[in-house]
C-alpha cells in the first residue's frame, strides 16, 4: 500500500494531534528561548531577533510563545481525546480553539508585516500549522453526520478516516 493510501486511512484526530505536536515543538522552542532571555535563531533571515525584541512579543510580560505552548497542548489533548472517545464536544473544542488561535495569529502576522516590519520564520511556520489544523478541524466538523447534538461519546457517527471525510456525500 502506498504512503498516500495509508495516510488517508488515518483517523483525523491523529492527523490533528501530529500537527498539534509540530506546533507544540515550535512554540516550546520559542518560549524556552524567550523565557531564558535569548533570541530565537533564524538563520540568514534575522527577522526572529527583531520580532522577539519588539514590544509586541509579550502580553503582560509573558512571551507570546508561552500562549502558543498552552494552545498547542490544549489542541493536542482535544484531538487525542476525540480520537479515543469520538466525543463530539472534543472535536468542537479543537475547532473553536484553533479558530481562536488563527484569529490571534492573523493579528500577530499583521503586526509583523506592517508594524514590526520583520517576519519570524518560526512564527510564520507556527501560523501555517495552526491554519492547517483549523482547516482540517473545520472540514471534519462541517462534514460530520448531523445527529444527536448532545452526543458525548461512542463515536457520534463520525467518519473515522480521512478518505471517508473527504469523499463524503453532501
Amino acid at each position: 500500500m502506498s504512503l498516500a493510501r495509508r495516510i488517508v486511512h488515518i483517523h483525523p484526530g491523529l492527523i490533528l494531534a501530529a500537527l498539534d505536536l509540530v506546533g507544540l515543538c515550535i512554540a516550546s522552542y520559542l518560549a524556552t528561548v524567550e523565557v531564558g532571555g535569548g533570541t530565537p535563531v533564524c538563520g540568514p533571515l534575522h527577522g526572529c531577533e527583531t520580532v522577539a525584541s519588539s514590544p509586541y512579543s509579550r502580553i503582560n510580560g509573558i512571551p507570546v510563545a508561552v500562549f502558543g505552548v498552552f494552545l498547542s497542548l490544549f489542541l493536542m489533548t482535544a484531538a487525542l481525546a476525540w480520537w479515543r472517545t469520538g466525543a463530539t464536544w472534543l472535536l468542537a473544542a479543537h475547532y473553536i480553539g484553533s479558530l481562536v488561535g488563527v484569529l490571534f495569529e492573523t493579528y500577530f502576522t499583521y503586526l509583523e508585516l506592517f508594524v514590526i516590519d520583520a517576519i519570524c520564520i518560526w512564527c510564520a511556520t507556527y501560523f501555517v500549522t495552526l491554519l492547517v489544523r483549523f482547516i482540517l478541524s473545520a472540514i471534519v466538523w462541517f462534514r460530520r453526520p448531523k445527529g444527536n447534538p448532545t452526543d458525548t461519546g461512542g463515536g457520534g457517527g463520525y467518519r473515522t478516516t480521512a478518505t471517508e471525510i473527504v469523499s463524503a456525500d453532501d
